[in-house]
């Protein structure tokens, strides 16, 4: 993906619109559902107004939540929500009305915006500073954390339809936590993933989210517009389903490669919201502003791609049914002519036969000469990675050299010109035996990894 130069641009529309304000949110409780929404305006003539429907299920208490934690909770989804609306001009003044925000609160979500928005500000061609970007100015009564009973043998799964949230909840069902998996605006590949793991959409937490339909017109017209923090809106939204639902566990699937830029020797990250950096912050904010009983983390947070895509391999029965593709998700395909789709080709092939990766992506993605850039992007011999949520370029290299020592036969066009001299062996196992200190796992989940990993069998090919 390119950079492109929207500089004049970006000091133009924030001159038009010097100003963005997060007037309100709206709170309606029914017997069927909880359904928020918010009142942002830009300059003095654009609102948005973006909403939620969260329908009831059995196992809510949404009657037992004090108002002032349910009134945080929404508040805070529509902070993280504004950013998709304030990319579209980056006015220099925001001003949130409903809550006053601390000093140490601004910070949050300045940096928040600013690492969330790396990407955008990139591939725009803009290069802000931290501190001129935006200035958070707010009003209204100061926000407390509140206590709240929750359970701690129940854990919520999110689930996205790839193969990282498979291998969460497979490994979670029979672990003695009861599971609870949950999905926003869930697609075919999500529902497939839910069902062929053992639940029902019935029992799944669902939650629906609308955008306002202006910001798809502004995108239309030419005003800003990329890659926006969407895993730190998730990490709000589950936190809310947690309190409804009495639940003290939120288990990610972020693995450790998602705290690697993207653009080497910048902070620039495709995955910030998906790093350890991030979710360290969001639960210190979580605890110390809204509420200390819901322990939100990353499952996979100790795990390399390799493993990930090795525990992955145990699980045949999702093989033809998960989507880790972000171009064909809308019509529940791989498209195969995307970093992501060739990225899982890669990383799943050490563990999987060669027959069904091909029956998977209905083509050798191998030996497809459209994809050679992506490959070079994806192996390290280009200037950045590709904006998409992949591994390292270590993990693509190591899972490479181990493809290529089992290929039978001629190897495909991007495999022929591979220098892989510099792998050995060691490298593949090294991975394989890893594991990342560097998480906020409970140790009763530790266990349940560590397990696994200790049973490591690869497959001959």
């Amino acid at each position: 993906m390119r950079a492109i130069n929207n500089l004049s641009k970006y000091t133009n529309l924030r001159k038009q619109y010097p100003v963005f304000e997060y007037k309100s949110y709206s709170i309606k409780k029914t017997e069927k559902s909880l359904d928020f929404s918010f009142s942002f305006k830009m300059g003095n003539e654009i609102e948005f107004n973006p909403s939620y429907s969260i329908p009831v299920k059995k196992y809510y208490n949404i009657n037992k939540i004090p108002d002032d934690l349910l009134e945080s909770l929404i508040f805070h989804i529509g902070m993280v929500e504004l950013v998709s609306y304030w990319k579209s001009a980056c006015p220099p003044k925001v001003i949130i009305k409903p809550f006053h925000l601390t000093s140490k609160q601004i910070e949050f979500w300045k940096k928040l915006y600013f690492n969330g928005l790396g990407e955008f500000f990139f591939l725009n061609g803009i290069d802000p500073s931290f501190t001129g970007f935006m200035t958070i100015e707010s009003e209204g009564k100061s926000l407390k954390s509140h206590k709240y009973v929750t359970e701690n043998d129940k854990v919520i799964v999110p689930i996205g339809g790839g193969k990282d949230s498979v291998v969460t909840v497979e490994l979670l069902k029979n672990s003695g936590f009861k599971v609870y998996p949950m999905a926003v605006n869930p697609r075919e590949a999500v529902e497939r993933t839910i069902e062929i793991a053992g639940y029902s959409m019935e029992d799944s937490i669902i939650v629906k989210r609308t955008l306002d339909k202006k910001l798809l017109e502004l995108n239309e017209q030419g005003f800003l517009n990329g890659h926006t923090p969407f895993s730190a809106l998730l990490a709000f939204i589950t936190a809310l389903t947690a309190i409804l639902s009495g639940i003290k566990h939120i288990a990610l699937s972020n693995e450790s490669s998602a705290n690697e830029s993207t653009v080497p020797g910048s902070k620039i990250n495709h995955q910030y919201s998906k790093s350890f950096e991030f979710e360290q912050d969001f639960r210190n904010y979580f605890t110390e502003f809204i509420s200390p009983d819901v322990n939100y983390f990353s499952f996979l947070r100790p795990l390399n791609e390799l493993q990930i895509g090795y525990l992955f391999s145990k699980f045949k029965q999702h093989h033809y049914s998960f989507r880790s593709c972000n171009v064909g998700s809308k019509e529940d395909k791989w498209c195969g002519k995307c970093p992501k789709c060739l990225f899982t080709r890669i990383i799943l092939g050490p563990f999987i036969d060669r027959q069904s990766m091909f029956d998977i992506f209905n083509k050798e993605l191998l030996n497809d000469k459209d994809l050679e850039q992506y490959f070079n992007e994806l192996t390290g011999n280009a200037e950045i990675k590709p904006f998409e949520c992949v591994g390292t370029p270590g993990e693509v290299n190591i899972a490479l050299s181990k493809i290529k020592k089992v290929w039978k036969g001629q190897l495909p066009l991007l495999l022929k010109n591979f220098d892989d001299s510099k792998v050995t062996e060691n490298d593949f196992e090294n991975l394989m035996k890893g594991f990342n200190n560097e998480n906020a796992l409970p140790d009763d989940f530790i266990s349940i990894l560590k397990k696994e990993l200790n049973d490591i069998h690869i497959p001959n090919m």
